[in-house]
């Protein structure tokens, strides 16, 4: 088995989209012109600038419709939270275009949203940063959102990944990285109305889940035994266990971490299962997950499966502790392979795999 772990950096600007008022913004003074785009996978030749599959032009993906808005700034020493906002998004106003600026390639693809977002900041004249969590669904977020009033509470902000209908749109869940640093400006976040001018943040939000893709093979002489059919191996059963199932973090979705037990979690099931007969033999899935640590393992993600071959009702659950860096800033593509070279009969001891 192995796990070949892909992480690139997108260096992406996004082109003007307009403003519109915000709620609650009575002050006169600099405006804050705030633009959201989300990155697109691009074919193999652009590899190197993509954190692959994020969010993917190959496969199904929900645009966000809800925006959750933080606009903080330096007071002396100290950050705190200026603004915030929740702001609902029209699907219809995300639009498939092209950047082909300095840093980037020619015709970059992005989603770019083209309402208009303003916040008007009076005569404080601040410099800061702005934090925005979009998704698909309404989030439940802690602390709640009348609770969340100190910088702090942003950058530690949760969401609730219990809900079934959460579990199944991790994808289409996206937050601005909080660890993007150039200088002492947060990369794609940072504004600056410090001379009482406008300002427009050209800000890009990555995946807070990351993508596990599966691979499967029966080894070809194992696939048909001549002598006795019945003895052929096949996998008919496969199932991902104990995701991550809580509160996870929004804007820091490489530092989530549970106890060295997990009891329980959430579970993809019947991925494979035995009326897929076209899959018995080989065949690749994937899934997004929150990616988490384990008390004592600060390094690895322990991906639990759970396999069936030959419909013999033994199951064969690998524990894979899968290689994650906790202090990068964005969800890797993590990907596994399984060669079977036998029935499967009993429980195999973890095995820590990947780079």
């Amino acid at each position: 088995m192995r796990i070949k772990k892909y992480i690139a950096l997108l260096i992406l600007a996004c082109a003007f989209a307009g403003c519109r008022e915000s709620i609650n913004q009575p002050e006169q003074g600099a405006a804050l012109v705030l633009n959201l785009c989300l990155p697109v996978q691009q074919p193999a030749s652009h590899a190197p600038l993509r954190i692959m599959g994020d969010p993917g032009s190959y496969e199904a993906f929900a645009l966000p419709k809800y925006a959750y808005i933080f606009i903080t700034k330096k007071v002396g020493e100290s950050w705190v939270l200026w603004r915030k906002d929740e702001i609902r998004l029209d699907s219809r106003e995300w639009e498939r275009t092209f950047y082909g600026g300095p840093t980037g390639e020619a015709k970059d693809d992005i989603y770019r949203y083209t309402g208009k977002i303003l916040f008007l900041l009076g005569n404080d004249n601040p410099k800061g940063r702005v934090y925005v969590v979009c998704s698909s669904r309404r989030l439940t977020l802690t602390p709640s959102w009348a609770s969340i009033t100190t910088f702090d509470d942003v950058l530690n902000l949760k969401f609730n990944t219990a809900p079934d209908s959460i579990q199944e749109s991790l994808q289409d869940i996206y937050s601005t990285p909080y660890n993007y640093f150039t200088d002492e400006d947060l990369f794609y976040c940072s504004y600056d109305c410090s001379a009482g001018n406008s300002y427009m943040v050209n800000t890009v939000l990555f995946h807070v889940a990351s993508k596990v893709d599966v691979k499967w093979s029966v080894a070809a002489e194992q696939r048909i035994n001549r002598v006795d059919p019945a003895e052929s191996v096949r996998l008919t059963y496969m199932e991902a266990r104990r995701l991550f199932n809580g509160n996870a973090y929004c804007f820091k979705p490489m530092r989530n971490e549970l106890p060295a037990k997990l009891t329980s979690g959430y579970t993809i099931a019947e991925m494979v299962k035995p009326a897929d007969e076209g899959l018995w033999w080989e065949g690749r899935t994937y899934f997004y997950t929150i990616p988490y640590t384990v008390t004592g393992a600060p390094d690895y993600f322990p991906l639990q499966m759970r396999l069936q071959t030959n419909e013999s009702g033994d199951d064969y659950c690998p524990t894979l502790n899968l290689r994650i860096d906790t202090t990068a800033m964005f969800t890797p593509w993590l990907r596994t392979n399984f060669t079977i070279t036998g029935p499967l009969s009993e429980e195999e001891p973890t095995r820590t795999v990947g780079g």
